[in-house]
């Protein structure tokens, strides 16, 4: 790649007059040796199952087999149905996707992990309801794909992508800043505040923790990928209007970076804190794995998809 921060990739464009996705394709056509328009297809294929995903949690079943979650997603469809509730047509929207792939992945559906399967409702929440709303093409779509990449790219390098490294700061956060970059070059919005609108989405989410009740990736992780849809859209806004991130979006992974390598591990995807660790939390725990717990690993096992065993990368 010839960029390592966001920073660097932003005057690649600059110097060649291309948009992120652009460089980003041609980038990475050039690491796997493999030719444009193959790793275009291969884009293309993920966006259909992104699309399929959402289709999916709107209409069929999602129940987990925790019963923990399943078909919120449809609930919120029925209820914004009337005036849009208080966050308007276009935002429910977007939450309302995200919940229905998140809910596809903990009912074992098929799932493209943006940047991880317990972030994957972000992207394909803002990306799907805003297609519909502007009539943007697949293309476009696909082209956007490439640009939360690169984003998606830089985090990764430079801090962390999974809530097990680095809290839900890391595994939501980064799916929220790369949907937020991506959508501004959708909007015709330049490189430099794709950046920018990166930086202003990380620094909201700064500090969250990993807290899945009973470890598994339902509570609260399904919500918090509603909501970050819809700050994807908020950030993506700001950026476009010229606001800019003052601390600079690099700098903003190095502090995430920071927050998460200093986060306590019962905050980091162990289920030993947070959320996890209420007496409601608890007692789900001792629900689904018995008295104390002790048997969690190995009746974790028999719950594939939607689960993860203590710090396995989602």
């Amino acid at each position: 790649m010839r960029f390592r921060t966001l920073e660097q990739l932003a005057a690649v464009c600059r110097e060649e007059g291309k948009p992120i996705s652009q460089v980003m394709l041609e980038d990475q056509a050039h690491e796997s040796g493999r030719p444009m328009e193959q790793e275009r297809a291969k884009m293309v294929a993920y966006y259909e199952v992104m699309k399929t995903a959402v289709r999916k949690g709107l209409t069929e079943s999602t129940l987990s087999r925790s019963g923990l979650t399943g078909l919120d997603a449809q609930r919120l469809m029925a209820y914004r149905a009337g005036d849009g509730g208080l966050l308007g047509s276009e935002a429910s929207l977007a939450m309302a996707y995200a919940l229905a792939v998140s809910e596809v992945n903990a009912s074992m559906g098929r799932i493209v992990a943006t940047p991880t399967a317990g972030s994957c409702g972000v992207i394909p929440g803002a990306f799907v309801s805003a297609q519909e709303r502007f009539g943007w093409s697949d293309g476009q779509m696909v082209a956007g794909l490439f640009c939360a990449g690169a984003i998606g790219y830089v985090i990764a390098n430079n801090s962390f992508v999974s809530g097990a490294e680095g809290g839900c700061q890391a595994e939501v956060g980064s799916a929220i800043g790369m949907a937020a970059g991506a959508l501004v070059e959708l909007r015709g919005g330049s490189p430099a505040q794709a950046v920018h609108a990166v930086g202003l989405a990380l620094k909201n989410t700064l500090g969250l923790i990993c807290d899945p009740v009973a470890g598994l990736v339902e509570v609260p992780c399904i919500i918090r990928n509603g909501f970050g849809a819809v700050t994807a859209l908020a950030a993506a806004d700001m950026a476009l209007a010229g606001v800019r991130s003052v601390i600079p979006s690099d700098e903003v992974i190095q502090v995430m970076l920071e927050i998460g390598s200093g986060m306590p591990e019962k905050h980091r995807e162990t289920a030993k804190g947070g959320l996890a660790q209420t007496p409601t939390g608890r007692r789900i725990m001792r629900e689904l794995y018995g008295k104390d717990g002790a048997d969690r690993k190995a009746i974790r096992r028999g719950f594939p998809g939607g689960r993860r065993e203590e710090g396995d990368t989602p």
